[in-house]
């Protein structure tokens, strides 16, 4: 039951326009729709008409949001908004009759839905409008949308009252989507991005799967987990973090490409390019190494380039980026010399290294093993550094436990880090497939755990996992990207949450 004592004026004033269309037998919200063209549809089949002489006109039943409402003396012009655009509505007494002309002026407000059927036509102003006849409403919405009007102006269209405000936006989607056609246009751009992957990736023999989310024991990366339980079996269980484990099982099983495009859901800070649920792609690919999974990399971003945005460069925070050229590849030693002046090689210990930040006034995290303080002289100096499209290749073992060695070098993995835009985009690695190895890769780990490092390094024993690895499993190059993180850098949005339909966020009174 609305409580009206906690609604606004304009509110109550809608309320009792609702009231008396029930009294006078008016339903506002009406058990059945008609449409027969989308607002889109209607323009370009009276386009059609006017060079066809065979046709004498256009019927149409319309529907869509009222977006203005522009009474001119005996008659009234209207904008209506669907999915497919606008289209305007002209009324006049002599088709709607005056009781309906005022029933329009009194009773009916911008934000309502309404269907409206006519003939089209071209008003003398040039715009393709349709003749109303009949019309009846659909939906009274109660609140007035945060941005209630459109307003033409020397030809440009002036949007009053625009939602702005980041906070009420991300907690109101719902408006922000209604009021904010371009906010539209970037969900759009990001189901537009994952039917290109899938596209690029069938394309190229691999299969796509889905792996359980709900998972006894969770890896495939390091991360802290979000605990639940299954009150029959009595299990505790885990949202996954990953795909990984549970994706390289069906190499061993026979199925040499694989991918998954899917949620994860790491209990963990929330920043720009980060939130606690975000969409992940996965691949993994039998007899490749990161070398082949670098080339893949190229050809897929290209590939989504192309068939999204039709261009294969593109404008990220004021930055021109060329996604055709060539990605450079550097190694992370050398990356860090560069952009950091500190020779990773030569500091081997995390004793060592630490001294060699300190130094350099770096803020260090006392605990951090050598691993981390190496992954947060990227984040600082690496990476924002990184516009072009940039391949950073071969990093520690420490933090990337999955990964084969790099010949001679038992510290140092072959993995890869892609950046773009100033953020990583993706992380892939020639896999470990020798289970004596992974089993020992796993105690190493859960002995950091062990001894303080936090839980996020944990990365804990799946005996399943190495069963199947001792099975045999092939040679493979796997790789993970943020569809979040693509979709940022083809809409040119700068949060996480622009491309999130539901962003997490803190309680308000917080």
């Amino acid at each position: 039951m609305v409580n009206e004592s906690e609604l606004t004026k304009l509110e109550r004033l809608r309320l009792e326009k609702l009231k008396k269309l029930r009294d006078r037998g008016i339903e506002p919200y009406p058990r059945r729709t008609l449409r027969t063209h989308t607002s889109a549809e209607a323009i370009r089949a009276f386009e059609t008409a006017e060079t066809d002489e065979n046709v004498e006109g256009i019927a149409a039943t319309l529907v869509g949001r009222i977006r203005s409402i522009r009474p001119m003396g005996k008659i009234i012009f209207s904008h209506i908004e669907d999915g497919a655009g606008k289209v305007q509505l002209f009324f006049r007494a002599q088709d709607v009759s005056q009781e309906q002309l005022d029933l329009l002026k009194t009773s009916f407000d911008l934000g309502d839905f309404i269907q409206a059927e006519g003939e089209m036509f071209r008003t003398r102003a040039g715009e393709i409008s349709l003749r109303v006849e009949s019309f009846k409403m659909l939906t009274k919405a109660i609140t007035p949308l945060p941005a209630a009007k459109d307003e033409q102006v020397d030809d440009e269209i002036v949007r009053h009252a625009t939602l702005s405000d980041p906070e009420t936006r991300y907690r109101q989607r719902y408006a922000d989507l209604a009021v904010n056609p371009e906010v539209r246009e970037i969900f759009r751009t990001r189901a537009a991005i994952c039917r290109a992957l899938r596209e690029f990736f069938d394309s190229h023999g691999f299969l796509e799967v889905e792996t359980p989310i709900l998972q006894p024991i969770y890896g495939g990366a390091a991360a802290k987990p979000f605990v639940t339980q299954h009150n029959q079996l009595k299990q505790d269980l885990y949202l996954r973090i990953s795909f990984e484990l549970y994706l390289k099982r069906l190499l061993v099983g026979g199925i040499e490409r694989v991918y998954e495009i899917g949620r994860d859901f790491r209990n963990e800070g929330v920043d720009r390019t980060h939130n606690p649920e975000f969409t992940q792609l996965e691949f993994y690919m039998a007899y490749a190494d990161y070398n082949t999974v670098m080339d893949l990399t190229e050809q897929m971003v290209l590939f989504v380039a192309e068939n999204v945005l039709g261009r294969t460069n593109l404008t990220y925070q004021g930055h021109e980026i060329e996604l055709a050229n060539s990605w450079p590849r550097i190694e992370l030693a050398e990356g860090l010399v560069e952009f950091a002046g500190i020779d990773i090689q030569k500091h081997t210990d995390t004793a060592s290294l630490a001294k060699a930040m300190s130094a350099k006034d770096i803020e260090i995290d006392p605990a951090a093993p050598r691993g981390k303080l190496i992954d947060s002289l990227i984040g600082n100096f690496l990476e924002p550094k990184l516009i072009q499209p940039t391949f950073i290749y071969n990093y520690p073992r420490d933090i990337s436990p999955l990964a084969k060695h790099v010949s001679g070098d038992t510290q140092t993995v072959e993995r890869f880090e892609g950046f773009v835009g100033g953020f990583e985009l993706c992380n892939a690695f020639t896999e470990l497939n020798d289970p004596i190895e992974q089993e020992k890769r796993f105690i190493e780990m859960g002995r950091a755990f062990d001894s303080g490092s936090g839980e996020g390094d944990r990365h804990p024993m799946d005996e399943d996992y190495l069963r199947a690895m001792r099975y045999g499993m092939p040679p493979n190059g796997g790789f993970g990207m943020g569809i979040d993180r693509l979709t940022m850098l083809f809409t040119d949005r700068a949060s996480i949450r622009e491309v999130i339909l539901f962003p997490h966020l803190r309680n308000k009174e917080d």
